[in-house]
């Protein structure tokens, strides 16, 4: 039975919530909905949390000068625009005010609805109303979920791309999350978005140290290695941490494997034990190049077969950088790194392909997925002009197309990044009409092909091989080549 009571935030609002006496719980808080289920109130479980002044100090602080969600004006973090801080509105959810009566809790904005299952979710679970945290959509927990759900491979390096996004905003605001996990992190791979959850036990370091080591599958080797040591002489949650944490789910999405749970056993007397050394202080890549004992007996296809950008990533992340902390790739590399890889997409022509995308590569005849036959279609190449050395031209990166690709300003441009700082106008599309490719200008002030020809805007380029066009618009634009 639900009744409506009544508590006094930071701010000094009175906010309603529903009291339920058996309310959702996590490890740290149970939660509770405002009446239109805009809000949620939540308290934390143990008592004396409330009497502990850091909890207090760092929920001010996290609300406060370290928050992206708000402008620098509106209180948020040094230097935030407002522009910038409604970006990563839709990427946390963030605490918006503190409760201080009857109890200490915060206020959270509840989570989108797109990160709720619906009921057509799960023909074998009754999953409606339930939030998508990423366990759902990794390893053996997709049998449960109806095709429909679980999105195709752009869509799951679009939720990777924003989740790298986001870290690398927390990063950059001092923060780091400290239980990075499935759990912390909801997905939709249908519309390629995620939002990071828990954001009042971030770590403040140097000032507010971690209330929690990590959550199994996710905790850095160093971590994990030296539980057994007294507190002082343990490592603790950092960026650095986070920097483990991001890879393994980014790879679980895109592989639906652990990258280091393989078939090798490290103990057979103590599962624990041996999940300890697999994640800790023994723990091996699945795809490490030299070696590999910890191999699974069915990998049906590997990183090699996200392209380069990633492959040198993951082998970062998962070998030179799996024991050695600061030689781990920054969340800013991912970004930039899913970003280039995005734009190396070719759509399956079999429609029956799962993925419906992959990741093109010279001389490749068949889709990695579903093994069908590809035709060569014509892709872009872009060169950017050498400073101080005017005529001259140097490779900038690929660009891969299918019909209804759009281009934007970080397409044209090679000092604008697909971030909170674009301006995301739509300068382009890529159209395939009757065999025959054309890039439609929808808002280029400046483009012209190979021979000089001005195409103004709305009208059509055709996209044939060797030809080459660019859009005269400053110093940062680029020259564009059309290979096959």
């Amino acid at each position: 039975m639900e009744e409506i009571k009544t508590v006094i935030t930071k701010s000094g609002k009175k906010i309603s919530f529903l009291y339920r006496p058996d309310p959702p719980r996590g490890g740290m808080k149970h939660t509770y909905f405002t009446p239109d289920r805009a809000y949620v109130v939540q308290f934390f479980n143990h008592s004396e949390m409330e009497q502990n002044t850091l909890v207090q100090q760092r929920l001010e602080a996290i609300l406060g000068k370290y928050n992206p969600t708000r402008s620098q004006e509106e209180g948020g973090a040094k230097g935030n625009e407002k522009k910038w801080a409604n970006y990563f509105q839709k990427r946390f959810c963030w605490p918006v005010d503190i409760v201080v009566e009857p109890e200490l809790g915060i206020v959270c904005p509840a989570y989108p609805k797109n990160f709720f299952f619906d009921k057509n979710a799960s023909d074998l679970l009754n999953l409606n109303g339930k939030d998508k945290k990423s366990t759902w959509y990794t390893q053996k927990h997709r049998r449960y979920l109806n095709e429909s759900e679980l999105g195709d491979l752009k869509g799951l390096l679009e939720v990777s791309l924003m989740l790298a996004q986001s870290v690398r905003r927390m990063h950059q605001a001092g923060l780091a999350h400290s239980d990075l996990s499935c759990n912390n992190v909801l997905i939709d791979p249908k519309s390629g978005s995620c939002i990071i959850i828990d954001i009042d036990s971030l770590v403040v370091p140097g000032i507010y140290p971690p209330d929690v080591i990590g959550t199994m599958g996710y905790i850095a080797p160093e971590v994990l290695a030296c539980l057994s040591l007294p507190r002082g002489h343990r490592v603790a949650p950092s960026v650095y941490t986070d920097l483990h944490a991001l890879p393994v789910l980014m790879y679980e999405y895109l592989f639906c494997r652990h990258p280091l749970q393989g078939k090798k056993i490290y103990d057979n007397q103590s599962e624990r034990k041996n999940e300890f050394l697999q994640m800790g202080e023994k723990a091996l890549f699945v795809e490490h190049p030299v070696d590999d004992s910890n191999r699974p007996f069915e990998m049906p296809f590997t990183i090699k077969d996200m392209g380069q950008y990633l492959e040198q990533l993951f082998l970062r992340a998962f070998t030179e950088g799996l024991h050695c902390p600061q030689k781990r790739p920054t969340a800013m590399e991912w970004e930039r790194g899913l970003f280039l890889t995005l734009d190396l997409l070719q759509m399956c022509p079999n429609a029956k392909c799962k993925q419906k995308w992959f990741v093109a590569k010279k001389e490749q005849n068949h889709c990695p997925f579903c093994g069908v036959k590809i035709e060569r279609i014509p892709y872009l190449q872009s060169y950017r002009n050498i400073a101080q050395k005017q005529g001259q031209w140097t490779f900038f990166r690929e660009i891969h197309i299918f019909s209804g690709k759009i281009l934007y300003d970080w397409h044209f441009y090679d000092n604008v990044y697909c971030n909170e700082k674009a301006e995301a106008v739509e300068l382009a599309i890529i159209i395939k009409r009757n065999g025959t490719w054309f890039l439609q200008n929808k808002n280029i002030q400046g483009l012209y092909d190979g021979a000089g020809n001005f195409v103004p805007q709305h009208g059509f380029l055709e996209i044939k091989e060797n030809t080459f066009f660019r859009a005269h618009m400053n110093e940062h634009d680029l020259l564009f080549h059309v290979a096959i």
